[in-house]
């Protein structure tokens, strides 16, 4: 592998790998994940009617507007004993191998798998290992898989009353718990897994189960931990979370911290190389329901963050809603139904990016052959900048990360040639021209002719 470059100023070259995306679903991971985008769906806040077979009929609007893989938050049932609220969580499961009958059939989940695979989506399912509810039906069948306190009683996960761990020195549960996943893959065709808490279950199931299951097909596993906190985890998982990344630009925002303590952030997530993707968000089911939106978050930056996470090295992750833009926090443990009112405004803007990324190689995640710099600027404390580069191509992105407009010039001999304007489809000769006037909420994509 390539050494990360350290350039004078700024810059810094990153890594990232590997073939050409047709969006069909006989493509190995390997080939689609470098240039795909992530949409979790809620489907229980989706539409009015909460099931697979409503969320269907949004898959011609959703490939429309370039969603590439659909993640879909836990499908199991939902256990009832000590269940939060009127409706209880979805990551409280009460068996691993059924439909959660609040969503429909199972037939109509491997109808909308099949559904969507003819239509060229990837399908994930999220995958909850590290604990289930407390009338799972493995607390009948099997109490010994689960951790037990000094009275004998289920170990409570902490900070969490309605679910219950698992004991990872058992073999027996680790095998059931690979034979779950395996269950899916053949029963319903999906594409891979998004794994709750991935850094919680240790990392040794992980590297016994993926191979376990991959028998059967090759596969995507996301996981949510963050690698620069759990680099282990990394070389399981083709990406992980960004969760520095995500509580480091609030920061940035609402405590004014210097811009640069973002720059040498990014520093550190390149310094982890390209074995794995960080995975690039603005929301997501937990940080809209417990932490706000992403305008409750991000306030005036929240749309170049968005233009960051599709066009950095890693892998773009959008939330049910966010193309409305959905404004409010959803329940967790009730019905919620996003207010949907028949106008996407922000449709086309993911559309742009989200096509930008899946046909450009200059913004693949995770290939060794394509590098990242920072361009240097006359407003560096204001103006996050960078170009990507791979071969010909060549993407430059620019971000006003502040609260006021900002005139300022490009500085960097990175930059040059003819470019076009991703969005105002503008032509600029870099060459001759690197001047700006960027309002607040500003952002422009360049794309070299």
């Amino acid at each position: 592998m390539k050494k990360i470059i350290l350039l004078a100023v700024l810059g810094f070259a990153v890594i990232s790998c590997s073939k050409k995306n047709n969006q069909t679903k006989m493509e190995s991971p390997k080939d689609w994940k470098h240039t795909t985008n992530i949409y979790e769906v809620n489907v229980r806040q989706y539409t009015k009617e909460g099931t697979f077979n409503a969320f269907a009929k949004e898959l011609p609007r959703l490939k429309k507007m370039g969603v590439g893989t659909l993640w879909f938050m836990p499908i199991t049932p939902i256990a009832q004993k000590e269940k939060k609220g009127t409706m209880g969580s979805q990551y409280a499961a009460s068996d691993y191998t059924s439909i959660n009958p609040e969503f429909g059939t199972m037939e109509d989940f491997k109808n909308l798998v099949n559904e969507a695979h003819k239509m060229g989506f990837h399908v994930i399912i999220d995958w909850v290992a590290n604990h289930t509810g407390w009338d799972h039906v493995w607390t009948k069948t099997h109490p010994e898989y689960y951790l037990h306190d000094a009275d004998g009683s289920f170990h409570r996960a902490s900070g969490m009353d309605d679910i219950i761990e698992l004991d990872y020195s058992k073999p027996e549960m680790r095998q059931a718990m690979i034979d779950a996943m395996k269950f899916w893959v053949k029963n319903t065709d999906i594409d891979g897994f998004r794994c709750d808490l991935a850094s919680w279950v240790e990392v040794d199931f992980w590297k016994q189960a993926r191979p376990e299951v991959e028998k059967i097909k090759p596969l995507f596993f996301i996981g949510e931990f963050d690698e620069l906190d759990n680099p282990e985890y990394g070389k399981v998982f083709d990406a992980s979370y960004s969760w520095t990344w995500m509580h480091k630009t609030e920061d940035y925002y609402k405590k004014n911290l210097p811009l640069q303590d973002l720059r040498d952030l990014l520093v550190k997530y390149s310094a982890l190389g390209d074995n794995s993707m960080r995975a690039l968000f603005t929301s997501n089911h937990d940080e809209n329901t417990w932490n706000g939106t992403e305008y409750e978050k991000y306030g005036v930056i929240a749309k170049p963050l968005a233009v960051f996470s599709a066009t950095w090295n890693g892998i773009p992750l959008t939330y049910s809603g966010q193309e409305l833009p959905n404004m409010k926090r959803l329940e967790f443990f009730e019905k919620d139904p996003i207010e949907w009112n028949g106008t996407y405004q922000l449709a086309d803007f993911y559309k742009t990016l989200f096509n930008l990324k899946s046909t450009n190689s200059a913004l693949r995640g995770g290939d060794p052959n394509v590098k990242t710099y920072f361009v240097k600027t006359s407003a560096d404390d204001k103006i996050l900048a960078y170009i990507r580069k791979n071969g010909k191509d060549e993407v430059l992105v620019v971000l006003n990360m502040s609260k006021e407009p900002v005139d300022f010039t490009l500085d960097d001999a990175e930059v040059s040639g003819n470019f076009k304007e991703l969005f105002t489809k503008e032509n600029r000769d870099f060459s001759t021209n690197k001047s700006f006037k960027m309002p607040v909420s500003g952002y422009a994509v360049y794309v070299k002719n």
